[in-house]
């Protein structure tokens, strides 16, 4: 077992939470296996988290490769009940079974990137087959500065106003063919962001538009936001916090309201069909607990009848890899797909990274996930992490080096 920190550039894209660091932080792990196969997956790097990976991995010598329940039970015993939340709060709340899940993640998917290795065939068999040749995503906006401070402007500039925002989109669709938009949004006052939405409306007429606020407004602005976009926007994403204030915004809202911080876990899911809070899930391997436990949440949402798409946090080629096989053999997965991948510049951890094609992906044959990690790369960006003396995200933090007053609240409006 081997488990890697790596640091890569990061722009400084605006949250609800505060900025985007210099360093984004992931953790890159391998099995290796007697016969000489290698699997691969990739997760969080942050230190609480490193912490648990390294005593999961302890745990896990002499594993069959094809045993995913006692992957599960192992590392259960290893870490012991533990809840390790993040600062930044952007995937919703903290428990102890999401913490076993988001520990467990990268060993399962590189344990499916070894059982795909040692019977010839693509991960996607593994869980089911593909239902698509080829998976959608989505561009994913921000309102940014022009560079971190006291560094160049980066190749995207400033975006802090519709203007901005419209440039942005059009250098994303341009480069990577995207058919769809989303705004991170929870940045300014929501008549900002409602011109925003406008104005892309007016730019991109036949593209479907999103927003998401990360629970930035109370259920009153909520509602009013949803009612000023009727029409503009395919869904609205987590627009307050709590399954009973999205139940609040969705009896009232236009359009459907999707959520990655309300719904994060299995136990969340029977309020919420109770309710009525939701209409999409955003599934995220990372933190549902792998590939097979995101492929159980999309059966529970076919069943309760909630659309599904995936969230996404700053990854690298490995993580993409793994959305994408998953999205493939995921026949309810109608929502083209979140993705960062475009805000890393080219930085990757794979020797072969898999490209977007007019938006999408296609789906790799390859056994496996069909990616493999370059170890100069590997090496290079792990002596990034060593430098960089980032040890744990914290958006909040780095804004108030530069706005000292600023303080992270939700809601804020």
């Amino acid at each position: 077992m081997a488990v890697t920190p790596i640091a890569f550039p990061d722009p400084p894209l605006l949250n609800s939470a505060g900025v985007h660091e210099p360093w984004a932080l992931r953790a890159i792990v391998e099995i290796r296996c007697g016969d000489g196969l290698t699997g691969v997956g990739e997760t969080y790097g942050d230190a609480p988290h490193l912490a648990l990976l390294a005593a999961a991995a302890r745990s896990l010598t002499g594993l069959d490769v094809f045993d995913l329940a006692g992957l599960r039970s192992r590392v259960a015993a290893a870490i012991g009940t533990v809840d390790t939340p993040d600062r930044h709060g952007l995937t919703g709340g903290s428990s102890a079974a999401k913490t076993l899940a988001r520990v467990v993640s990268p060993f399962e998917v590189a344990l499916l990137d070894l059982q795909g290795k040692a019977i010839g065939r693509p991960v996607h068999a593994l869980l089911g087959g593909k239902v698509r040749d080829t998976v959608p995503f989505s561009a994913y906006l921000f309102y940014k500065w022009a560079g971190h401070p006291g560094a160049e402007p980066d190749e995207y500039g400033e975006a802090l106003d519709p203007a901005g925002i419209v440039a942005q989109a059009r250098k994303l669709v341009d480069r990577y063919g995207f058919r769809s938009i989303k705004l991170k949004g929870g940045v300014f006052p929501p008549d900002e962001e409602i011109a925003a939405i406008r104005a892309l409306r007016a730019e991109f007429p036949g593209l479907p538009l999103r927003l998401d606020p990360n629970c930035a407004w109370t259920v009153g602005t909520s509602v009013k936001v949803a009612e000023e976009t009727a029409g503009l926007l395919e869904y609205l994403e987590d627009p307050t916090g709590g399954l009973a204030g999205m139940a609040e915004v969705a009896a009232l809202a236009p359009m459907p309201l999707a959520t990655n911080m309300c719904v994060v876990q299995f136990a969340d899911l029977p309020e919420s069909v109770a309710r009525g809070s939701v209409g999409i899930v955003l599934a995220d391997h990372h933190y549902w607990g792998g590939l097979s436990a995101s492929a159980r949440l999309a059966t529970i949402c076919d069943t309760w009848g909630l659309g599904l798409s995936m969230h996404s946090n700053s990854h690298l080629g490995i993580s993409l890899a793994a959305m994408t096989h998953l999205a493939a053999a995921t026949p309810n997965l109608t929502y083209a797909v979140d993705t960062h991948l475009p805000w890393q510049l080219g930085v990757d951890v794979v020797d072969s990274p898999l490209t977007f094609v007019d938006g999408d992906v296609v789906v790799p044959d390859a056994p496996g996930l069909g990616v493999a990690v370059d170890p100069d790369a590997l090496a290079r960006l792990h002596e990034n992490y060593v430098a960089c003396g980032i040890t744990e995200r914290d958006d909040t933090a780095y804004r108030r080096r530069f706005e000292p007053g600023y303080e992270k609240l939700r809601p804020r409006w």
